[in-house]
């Protein structure tokens, strides 16, 4: 990993900024988006509930449900929780919805803006440690409840590995070796795949023990949408391996979720 894995390199387009990041530029121009809401209240905002991500023979499977509430209600049924963050990286959110996404929307352009500038992709443990970065500065707005906890996942190319992060409040980055959840539903989707996952998973199976764990997870936390075969709602799933990102279709979705749902109990 170089010096240039924790900061995003410096510009050559005539404008100087502190560390040269996109972020930084749009900071210095005012341009950055803020939830400055001082000392009042907190408002209740819609909620990104459960994400999950698990290796397997060849990557990482990265999944979440549809669901987002705001306090007892439904807000949205059919929020996107798992994107791609370049051709071999995913990122999943988990919290305040809104402040979710445009984070993770910084964060893909963050990338795109390294590429074009050093002509090369940022490492794995550089991506990383940059979203660790935007989560921690989020620091202060968490504290009043306003909070963001992504996944990452994505694929190593000089190791040949995916490998899989979690976060937490504060900006703590940590490496997981099998499998990783959070939101609300995270504890229920996690014991599952304490019990579930296992060592060189096809992508068949490792989609069936993503779709079987966010439906667990369904079943205990009010906040976690399960699939829905009647309005045709299912999970979002990515894939990421050696050939980049795949994203899973409602058609393979479907086959999945209705053998899994015949099997519960």
């Amino acid at each position: 990993m170089t010096a240039n894995d924790h900061a995003i390199g410096p510009l050559r387009l005539g404008e100087h900024v502190a560390d040269g990041s996109f972020l930084s530029i749009l900071d210095k121009r005012g341009l950055t988006p803020t939830w400055d809401i001082g000392s009042a209240r907190t408002p209740q905002v819609p909620e990104a509930t459960t994400v999950l991500a698990l290796t397997w023979a060849d990557g990482i499977l990265m999944a979440g449900d549809r669901r987002a509430t705001a306090g007892n209600v439904i807000a949205h049924r059919r929020m996107r929780k798992v994107y791609a963050a370049d051709d071999l990286s995913a990122v999943a959110i988990s919290g305040t919805a809104g402040m979710a996404v445009e984070l993770i929307r910084l964060f893909q352009t963050e990338l795109e803006h390294y590429e074009k500038i050093e002509g090369t992709h940022l490492s794995l443990e550089g991506k990383a440690n940059y979203l660790a970065r935007m989560v921690r500065g989020n620091l202060t707005l968490a504290f009043q409840g306003l909070v963001v906890i992504p996944l990452f996942c994505g694929y190593d190319a000089t190791e040949q590995v995916g490998k899989l992060f979690s976060f937490d409040v504060v900006g703590g980055r940590y490496d997981e070796l099998n499998y990783a959840t959070t939101g609300s539903g995270g504890m229920e989707a996690k014991s599952f795949l304490k019990a579930a996952w296992k060592p060189n998973l096809t992508r068949e199976e490792a989609l069936t023990v993503a779709v079987e764990a966010l439906v667990a997870a369904a079943e205990e936390d009010a906040a976690t949408g399960g699939p829905d075969v009647k309005r045709g709602i299912y999970p979002t799933v990515i894939s990421v391996t050696a050939d980049g990102v795949t994203e899973l279709d409602d058609e393979t979705l479907a086959v999945t979720t209705a053998q899994v749902l015949e099997t519960r109990v």
